[in-house]
């Protein structure tokens, strides 16, 4: 046990601390000059929550009808903040430290997972919001809690895995950041984020199998699944209560990790290659 130990921290015990370091960088320097500093983790998502709540459940009247929605919408954008957050800061990490990359010799995927772990530190924070939040809106909390963990992780390495493919096609072409800016869009509107799915199929029931499908994205299946478990059981459809096939349900598992897959082969295939690219 004591060699397999030192021959991990041989292996990979300059790479993690490397990765410490640009964390802690990346996390200073992501709000630095602001007079709020890291508060802008937790205002961005509440300031999105505001306007969304108002117009979509006020005016729009977009709601599920319970007490809980308020905190479930608030749970969702903070959610996805995390995935626009660590796919956009990571999409431009290689070339960000394009100087840094040529003169210091360490794995150039450090750089990306340092960014996501950056957002993964306000995705924390976030939660803890939300938490307060639900204490206040007299969530009742079950076992289902515990899986909070694996949904988050199965989060994290979605996110990971697009900064991935989209930093290494940035390095080649930049308007990477633009298609990513308007796709992004498309998908936020597109996801059960803003809107519950119980909307449309009780609604418009005409297009429920539509809204079924929307859980066949791995993105829209987690961020479901954490509501699930985290706040509303009862209200939230996921795509084990909605799908009876058990390959329907293994399809966003499947596409999560094929993603991961395609991510770390394209973005070693052309790691080398970066120093002489930038």
């Amino acid at each position: 046990m004591h060699d397999l130990t030192q021959r991990l921290r041989d292996r990979y015990g300059y790479a993690m601390t490397v990765l410490r370091g640009l964390v802690k960088t990346d996390f200073k320097m992501r709000y630095q000059g602001s007079f709020l500093g890291v508060a802008w983790s937790v205002l961005k998502p509440l300031m999105l929550f505001c306007v969304m709540y108002v117009v979509f459940a006020k005016f729009m009247r977009m709601t599920d009808g319970t007490p809980t929605y308020p905190v479930v919408l608030l749970l969702g954008i903070s959610s996805w903040q995390f995935v626009t957050e660590t796919v956009g800061i990571g999409l431009r990490s290689i070339v960000d430290r394009g100087d840094l990359l040529r003169k210091v010799h360490f794995p150039n995927y450090i750089v990306v997972v340092s960014a996501s772990v950056g957002s993964l530190i306000s995705l924390g924070i976030n939660y803890l919001v939300v938490l307060v939040f639900a204490l206040f809106a007299r969530v009742q909390f079950t076992w289902r809690v515990l899986w909070l963990p694996l949904n988050v992780l199965e989060l994290y390495v979605i996110a990971l895995a697009l900064a991935l493919i989209l930093a290494t096609f940035y390095v080649y072409y930049r308007d990477v950041l633009h298609i990513w800016e308007v796709l992004q869009q498309i998908i936020f509107y597109a996801m059960p984020i803003i809107y519950p799915l119980s909307f449309i199929t009780e609604k418009h029931p005409e297009y429920s199998a539509v809204a079924n499908l929307e859980l066949l994205n791995p993105i829209a299946q987690t961020i479901q699944d954490i509501r699930h478990n985290f706040i509303a059981p009862a209200t939230q459809p996921t795509i084990w209560n909605t799908f009876h096939s058990p390959w329907a349900k293994a399809f966003p598992f499947v596409v999560t990790l094929v993603l991961l897959w395609f991510g770390v082969y394209v973005f070693r295939r052309n790691s080398r290659k970066f120093a002489e690219v930038m």
